[in-house]
């Protein structure tokens, strides 16, 4: 056990010098901060030296954490913050902020993401969804979201020298790719993540928010640009026009050896090496090109952000932990260790070393993420989007399934 001591001099034993140097009445009492990390965000190692420095610079504070499951969580961490003496700090999916935001239960730290943390640098896929109404809810903790895994050995007999600079290149390559015994791209139908990157990157949205009513635009011109690129890049390949990329798992089939690039996050090679050990030398990565050189791809960011309960025992030390897990130093431990985006675009330098990290880390910096409504879970949970695009993909008039999928979307979120 950890030696304490008094952070007031000992004379000052009355309860009313106690008080004010914020020791509980007794004197001397550890403070516990109780912490929910989802399975699988961090490795035991990082975690045991977190815990293990953060304890020893902060010697009044044992940090208590709960790993949680997603299945079920968002039922589990409404209830949490609703009711009294929760945890202090919860680890949420950077889209779920603003459901658990809408129960006013949850912290404001927009004071503390300006004045401490360096908000203005925050990656705008996770920082965007933990701002509602103009108050930061969720402090961005790590991101991860798609680049291009493809096939050097496939590139070369192909004569595609290198990664496209443009989407125009890269379809242009892609064509190239796509030739007898060799598909040029698996792209399933239905990958619909994939997708919105192509719409924002025209300068479309999945849904607007109209004076406090969300609405669906897929039917808008910049939308149906971006399907049909889409549309153009999946044809270039025999990726099923009705399912979705786990439909068959996509990190199998390229792992065939004859498909020459998949649009996957890089969590995606250790899949595609355990089926097939001999392409760990014959892997490249690189960043979704955009319309223009220099400016990848809009991307859908996904990750985590931290997030403190209004109720948490302890919101102060609560704080001080989410600044030191959002911080210069554990965000380039956490990245190094775990292969992810860190949460600053200043801070993409640190992962420059692995080459799908430095690959995703080029295009979060051109992130987004989901519409901003607490209710994008319920569109999410019987997707229009997936029979929109399989709808388009198989010949039907685009603008009509677009119009059709939109007000979709715009019935769930106004519900």
């Amino acid at each position: 056990m950890k030696n304490r001591h008094l952070a007031c001099p000992l004379a000052a034993a009355a309860a009313l010098a106690l008080a004010g140097c914020g020791l509980l009445p007794g004197g001397g009492q550890t403070r516990t901060v109780d912490i929910w990390l989802m399975r699988d965000s961090v490795s035991e190692d990082f975690l045991n030296r977190f815990t293990e420095a953060y304890e020893n610079e902060h010697d009044d504070v044992e940090l208590n954490v709960t790993i949680q499951d997603w299945t079920g969580i968002g039922k589990k961490v409404t209830e949490a913050i609703q009711g009294g003496g929760g945890p202090d700090l919860i680890e949420v999916g950077n889209t779920q902020v603003a459901q658990y935001a809408d129960t006013d239960k949850l912290f404001d730290l927009t004071l503390e993401s300006v004045r401490d943390l360096g908000s203005e640098d925050w990656l705008p896929g996770l920082a965007e969804p933990g701002s509602i109404g103009g108050s930061q809810y969720g402090i961005p903790w790590y991101a991860a979201n798609r680049i291009v895994i493809y096939n050097k050995d496939l590139f070369a007999q192909a004569g595609v020298e290198g990664p496209p600079a443009t989407r125009a290149e890269w379809l242009e390559a892609t064509e190239k790719l796509n030739r007898q015994g060799s598909q040029g791209i698996y792209l399933a139908g239905q990958d619909w993540y994939t997708l919105a990157g192509f719409i924002w990157d025209e300068g479309g949205e999945l849904a607007v928010d109209k004076g406090g009513q969300w609405t669906g635009a897929l039917d808008s011109p910049a939308a149906l640009r971006g399907m049909q690129f889409y549309k153009d890049l999946q044809s270039l390949g025999s990726g099923p026009k009705n399912a979705d990329e786990q439909n068959p798992p996509q990190a199998e089939v390229f792992a065939r050896g004859d498909v020459a690039q998949i649009v996957a996050t890089p969590s995606a090679v250790a899949a595609v090496l355990k089926a097939n050990p001999g392409l760990k030398d014959k892997l490249g990565y690189f960043t979704i090109p955009g319309k223009k050189a220099g400016t990848p791809c809009a991307v859908f960011t996904g990750g985590s952000d931290l997030i403190i309960p209004e109720n948490a025992p302890d919101r102060g030390a609560a704080l001080d932990v989410a600044k030191a897990l959002a911080g210069e130093k554990w965000q380039t431990e956490l990245a190094r260790a775990m292969g992810y985006v860190p949460n600053k675009k200043s801070l993409a330098s640190v992962v420059s070393g692995q080459e799908a990290t430095a690959a995703m880390a080029a295009g979060a910096a051109n992130g987004r993420a989901t519409p901003n409504s607490p209710q994008w879970a319920d569109v999410e949970a019987d997707n229009p989007i997936k029979p929109f695009m399989t709808a388009v993909l198989e010949g039907e008039d685009a603008a009509k399934a677009a119009r059709t999928a939109s007000a979709a979307i715009t019935d769930t979120l106004s519900e």
